[in-house]
């Protein structure tokens, strides 16, 4: 089918037949008043409260306690403490939710309404983290599918309302806060002094007579803080007795499993990472509402927000052969699935590798809304709503979005990994010219590898939307609506990496710019950190001077620089994004144009004297989509000495752009039903259809290398898209029982149960890709290993032999081996999304929330059970798997004080083990993530000392709680990440 170029400009004929305010706005009028008259934690609870009881279907709401005074900072921070609602956290702050189960790429976020874009580039998960609390009313969770409601959650809608100024009284506040998160590892170790501000105010008022409302909100918010973690980078898993054995079956393995029905898991590297961060959010909106008449109000709104954010960072790492071609002693737990008490290898002057890096990128978004609500008649209200919105990303350094440059210390010649703590414990030994178990010397430290990437990412939404409401009879009413909707999103990124495992410079060269450093003490919150030997000490050094050294280190060699980067030198990233001038890149736009309809009947009456309210809607959706992608392309392989590994070899001149095409449409029906059988006690069940759109990264053209370099017992990994995908669709039935017992006070359980068919999962297969020889197994491989005996699964001796007896072929260079016509094609382990097969995922959520009388206090405690017909099957580690990520059972305890201005919430979180995802960063593809249970206790204190002046007081995480994710047991760590708890002091002053 065929849109519109411009959803504004065909859309003008409809603004000026009138309109009327969108269904979320009319919720959260009564939320504003509500607010303004009782206030405080109760207030908002009660507000809430009300909100749940009014709403068609199941929702779950968090209200502002005042204008510009949200119960968190963080907006995820609040969701988590709705029943069925989790969260993801980034750099110790609430970035993403989860909620019964789906992920953030389940869930669809609207601004007062309307379908908001997202910067991720891939996904449509939305990140909170962008947004302050300050311009937010509320947020209301709608677990039911609507038909008024715009598609695309599975798991839920979640709409964030803003204030509106016809809507509220006049205020002006000005707040300041200051903010002390003793996660930062700075001079003063954490300590109070390392004080970061944030400022935010708030202008909201009406004039002629209450007939024009301007509303101005805008908030500054600075923050510094530290993560540190200890990493495995994943598993090699094998079979006890499988052909492709990475651990030698001797007396030196202890316990190690040699059955068919046992496996046992290597690692593949271990680090240790120390890092900083530094963010500053600046948000603003903009509101101007005028009422002509009593019959039509217009509503002009805009809303940005941006969030800066670096991270500069060191680490030390270790990388473990896992062959049985070196000596190699453990120890392993009892099976079926073994994991290394210790796992130790004794190597030849390996690498210890140590290294820094800068990430930087800027975030943006920004709305502009038209809003006309006409209130025709007593029967007739109509609506013509508009906005344009985006987000985008992008660097915010001249180093790109993340920078990489590598050193390391070739004198290490042991390295043991030991698990049966929180963090895995590294234990190096060095050693030089027979001087073993030695320090680390600055005169040993070389650069190695390097790798800058630069990503960029925009996605616009434009949507007009007409609707109405008509009130045929006292009893029952008809909406309706037809909704446009574009939205463009684009995503590119490139790397710029160069290989240079072996050394680029010399020992000595960088004695002058290093800097002795240790981990010590910066994992005191993990068991394991004070481990007799455990390796702290490492170098480090600033990025700067690493990037002189190593440009430097090419002009005195003479030797040429490799021309990629916009510096030409391979120590910076790049802005070209055709694949000119860099190592690899992925250029990927996708536009989906989608037309819906919708009608729905609602009956407001009574059945044998008990008020009955029935909803049914139905939805229909058309969705034309065309992918377009332009990937990095791929002639050869080749092996270098240097790193020992191979190597994919680009393709000169980049790839094609490549268009593909897509088109879907479903009738989406929903059923809503209650009944107030007794006063104050509602029963509720919903039937719906809802659907979430497969992600950018799934549907996206091309085909992406995972790296450049690959392992020559392994294939070459990649990902792909599917254009062919079909949404995730979801039957769902809630069903409920709510008792308003109170003041504030409400007793609720539900079930759910979620019946979910064409399912994304991930899929795997192996094939040639554009014929690329491989050199292993190749004519020249090949003919080394019969001429010299060797065994062919010895690569770097094979090849070894290579460089040292055929430096007279056209395909060996220097150190260097390159695939010839003729070798056999390359094989890739392709990972591609598919349509897989249905799950079912049900479960059961109780609040209760309690105010006890006029005394002040009260408790919220609510508990969330879910479960699903599919999981990780962890014997299973050679294929792809169907996996719900992010199911888990969640609880919530609260106890509040709201009395004579004083108001005190003591709240504790807690969050079941979960799997993350299928896959690793290394190691055997499939093997999972696991995310260990996790529980968090905060507090807030706000108390007012008079009408105008108002004292804040929160602590986040103030029981020092630390994170942990492991693969197919617990034993099998994969990475412990501490933080630290974060202070906050902040007052309000009322102007007006």
């Amino acid at each position: 089918m065929v849109f519109r170029k411009s959803l504004l400009s065909s859309s003008v004929a409809l603004a000026l037949v009138g309109t009327y305010s969108p269904a979320f706005a009319q919720d959260d009028e009564a939320v504003i008043e509500e607010i303004i008259v009782e206030g405080g934690i109760r207030g908002s609870l009660k507000a809430s409260m009300d909100i749940k009881r009014d709403s068609m279907g199941v929702v779950d709401a968090i209200s502002a306690e005042d204008i510009g005074k949200f119960p968190d900072a963080n907006l995820a921070e609040s969701l988590q403490r709705i029943t069925g609602v989790s969260i993801s956290r980034s750099r110790g702050e609430g970035s993403q939710v989860t909620v019964r189960g789906f992920g953030p790429e389940y869930n669809l976020v609207t601004l007062n309404g309307r379908q908001m874009p997202t910067h991720n580039g891939a996904s449509r998960s939305f990140d909170f983290g962008d947004l302050a609390s300050e311009g937010v009313a509320g947020v209301q969770v709608y677990k039911t599918g609507r038909a008024d409601v715009p598609s695309g959650g599975v798991g839920s809608t979640i709409n964030i309302s803003t204030p509106k100024p016809l809507e509220a009284d006049s205020v002006g506040s000005i707040s300041v806060k200051a903010v002390n998160d003793t996660s930062r590892r700075g001079d003063d170790d954490g300590h109070l002094g390392q004080l970061t501000p944030e400022f935010s105010g708030i202008y909201m008022d009406t004039f002629a007579e209450g007939s024009i409302g301007i509303a101005v909100i805008a908030s500054q918010q600075e923050r510094e803080n530290g993560v540190n973690a200890a990493s495995v980078g994943g598993y090699y898993t094998r079979t006890g007795d499988g052909a492709d054995q990475k651990l030698a079956n001797n007396d030196a393995q202890v316990n190690r499993p040699t059955t068919a029905d046992a496996n046992y898991s290597l690692p593949q590297s271990m680090a240790y990472n120390i890092a900083e961060y530094r963010s500053k959010r600046t948000n603003g909106q903009v509101v101007i509402q005028m009422a002509p008449s009593d019959s039509v109000t217009m509503t002009l709104d805009y809303i940005q927000s941006e969030m800066d954010l670096e991270r500069s960072y060191s680490d030390l790492s270790a990388w473990f052969s896992n062959t049985a071609a070196v000596s190699q002693s453990s120890e392993w737990t009892d099976g079926p699935i073994a994991a290394p008490l210790y796992y130790q290898e004794t190597v030849d002057n390996n690498d210890f590798a140590m290294g820094t890096g800068e990430d930087g990128r800027k975030n943006k978004n920004k709305s502009l809304g038209l809003n006309f609500d006409w209130q025709v008649n007593d029967e007739l209200v109509l609506n013509f709503d508009w906005h344009d919105s985006s987000a985008e990303t992008g660097a915010n350094s001249p180093n790109g979005t993340s920078s990489l440059i590598t050193m390391a210390s070739f004198n290490k010649v042991g390295q043991t990994f030991i698990t049966g703590y929180d963090m895995p414990v590294m234990l190096l030994d060095l050693n030089s010219g027979g001087e073993t178990n030695r320090p680390l010397y600055k005169n040993d430290m070389i650069i190695t590898g390097s790798a800058f990437r630069n990503d960029a990412a925009l996605m616009n939404i434009e949507q007009t939307k007409f609707s109405g409401t008509w009130d045929f009879s006292d009893e029952s009413s008809i909406d309706f609506g037809v909704q446009l909707s574009d939205v463009d999103n684009k995503a590119v990124s490139n790397f710029v990496q160069l290989n240079n495992w072996g050394g680029s410079t010399n020992p000595g060269d960088l004695a002058d710019i290093v800097i002795r450093s240790s981990v010590e003490g910066q994992f005191d919150q993990l068991s394991g950190h004070d481990y007799e030997g455990i390796q702290t000490e490492y170098m480090t050094a600033s990025l700067d001077d690493l990037i002189a050294a190593g440009e430097a280190s090419y002009i005195a060699s003479g030797a040429d620089y490799e021309a990629i980067g916009d510096c030409g030198t391979g120590y910076c990233a790049s802005t070209e994004w055709s694949g000119n001038n860099v190592s690899g890149y992925s250029n990927i736009f996708t536009l989906e144009e989608s037309i819906a309809a919708y009608i729905r009947y609602n009956l407001n009456t009574e059945v044998a004297g008990m008020p009955v309210n029935v909803h049914m809607g139905l939805r229909y959706e058309e969705t034309d989509i065309t992918s377009q992608a332009v990937t990095s392309e791929y002639e050869g392989t080749s092996w270098a000495k240097a790193g020992n590994e191979a190597y994919l070899v680009p393709k000169v001149g980049g790839g094609e752009p490549t268009a593909y095409l897509g088109n879907y449409d479903m009738v989406l029906p929903s059923f809503d039903f209650d009944i107030e059988i007794v006063e104050d006690v509602v029963l509720r069940a919903s039937f719906s259809e809802t659907i979430t759109r497969p992600s950018y990264n799934d549907i996206k053209g091309g085909l992406t290398a995972n790296s450049t370099q690959f392992y020559a017992n392994q294939n070459a990994f990649a990902s792909s898209g599917n254009p062919d995908l079909e949404p995730i669709l979801s039957r769902n039935i809630d069903l409920s029982a709510e008792w308003y017992y109170g003041e504030g006070s409400y007793l609720s359980v539900g079930y759910f149960d979620k019946d979910v068919d064409k399912f994304i999962g991930s899929g795997i297969a192996e094939r040639s890709l554009g014929a690329i020889p491989n050199i292993i197994g190749g004519t020249l491989w090949n003919q080394a290993v019969a001429e010299s005996g060797l065994d062919p699964n010895q690569y770097t001796v094979v090849a070894q032999y290579i460089l040292d007896n055929y430096q007279d072929s056209p395909y060996v260079d220097g150190d260097t081996i390159t695939g010839a016509p003729g070798d056999p094609d390359l094989i890739w382990t392709v990972t591609q999304p598919v349509n897989q097969k249905k799950a079912r995922v049900d479960g059961i959520e109780i609040n209760l929330q309690h105010f006890f009388g006029e005394s002040g206090y009260g408790f919220i405690a609510n508990a969330t059970f879910a479960d699903a017909d599919v999981g990780y099957d962890n014997m299973r580690f050679d294929e792809g798997q169907f996996v719900l990520n992010g199911l888990s059972d969640s609880a919530n305890l609260v106890g509040v004080y709201d009395k004579d201005g004083l108001s005190v919430r003591l709240a504790y979180n807690w969050r079941d083990d979960f799997l993350a995802g299928a896959g690793q960063g290394q190691g055997t593809n499939t093997n999972p993530t696991n995310v260990e249970a996790y529980g968090q206790l905060d507090l807030g204190i706000t108390y007012e000392y008079n009408d105008r002046l108002t004292i804040y007081a929160s602590g986040l995480n103030i029981t020092d709680e630390t994170v942990r994710v492991y693969g197919k047991t617990k034993d099998l760590v994969l990475q412990a990440v501490q933080g630290g708890p974060r202070y906050d002091l902040a007052i309000r002053y009322k102007l007006f």
